[in-house]
């Protein structure tokens, strides 16, 4: 303090070492009220501690998806959280209210809510889509471009494997805000191609022979669903049938069960000697042709 006084004027440093002093004071004083906090703040990691594990049993009791439980635990911790710090903050500054304490944390909130937008929008989809399930884990879906099988489904994003291989990663708002077609929501789906016969061959017939050879293929579940086969439209050279039957939903599912149908609509109908004709093309002259003898090379 000597050395101090030595080097500045005593009107600076009083004012200075009475400050310093009050600082040591208020220091010393809120040391029980620092012990006090960190005790609440100990029973708070506690509570959240045995809160999560609460849910976390709870949420495999009642099966739900592990996604769901680690959103119902991040949810509960951190209000729990949030109330333990509040008491803390109120046992430490006694002049900090638990109203004037909310309303800061809201204002920075609202402060934090204009920065980072995005993010908290795609957090608060997720929950959403957790909460709902729309779709799940292993479905196979199509949204806005990205199509392919759910992989997971965490807070801020969904994976995608689509069928080649890539694996898309799309934010929860794209997925919430836009359509999202579930192709595995059921076990089966319809599928469908064109027939095309000649225009010379008998229609009731080609219907029977083409339905007979759809129903004969093991992957059409006509079970289900009878299959339809409807004469759609004159096409260039041919009639068209409409050929829709229902089979797995999975992607190879539809792509094998076309790939039999093919085969055995068209191993059938050459068995009956119906013609699937190739695209005709017919030219009309209007005025006579000129014919001139082309000599042999030979001669």
């Amino acid at each position: 303090m000597e050395q101090i006084e030595n080097v500045l004027p005593a009107a600076v440093t009083a004012p200075l070492l009475e400050q310093l002093s009050g600082w040591l004071d208020a220091g010393v004083a809120a040391v029980p009220r620092i012990g006090i906090a960190l005790l609440v703040l100990l029973m708070t990691a506690l509570v959240a501690y045995g809160f999560r594990a609460l849910v976390r049993r709870i949420g495999s009791r009642a099966k739900l998806r592990r996604n769901l439980i680690d959103v119902l635990q991040l949810l509960s911790g951190t209000t729990i959280w949030l109330a333990g710090i509040l008491i803390a903050l109120t046992v430490v500054f006694p002049t900090i209210t638990p109203g004037r304490a909310l309303t800061t944390l809201g204002l920075g909130s609202v402060a934090i809510g204009f920065a980072f937008k995005d993010t908290f929008e795609n957090f608060l989809a997720g929950i959403l889509i957790l909460l709902r399930e729309p779709f799940q884990i292993g479905d196979h879906v199509e949204c806005d471009g990205a199509e392919g099988k759910v992989e997971a489904i965490t807070i801020r994003d969904t994976h995608i494997r689509q069928t080649d291989g890539q694996l898309v990663v799309v934010p929860n708002a794209q997925l919430f805000h836009n359509a999202v077609t579930v192709r595995t929501d059921k076990a089966f789906r319809r599928t469908e191609i064109i027939v095309g016969v000649a225009y010379g061959e008998d229609v009731d017939a080609a219907r029977d022979v083409i339905a007979k050879a759809v129903r004969a293929v093991d992957m059409v579940r006509d079970d289900v669903r009878d299959i339809q086969v409807f004469a759609k439209s004159f096409g260039a050279s041919s009639i068209d049938f409409e050929v829709a039957w229902w089979t797995g939903s999975e992607p190879v599912d539809i792509r094998a069960s076309r790939d039999k149908v093919v085969a055995a609509i068209k191993r059938a109908l050459d068995d009956e000697g119906i013609e699937i004709p190739f695209p005709y093309r017919t030219l009309t002259v209007n005025g006579p042709l000129p014919v001139r003898a082309v000599p042999d090379a030979a001669e």
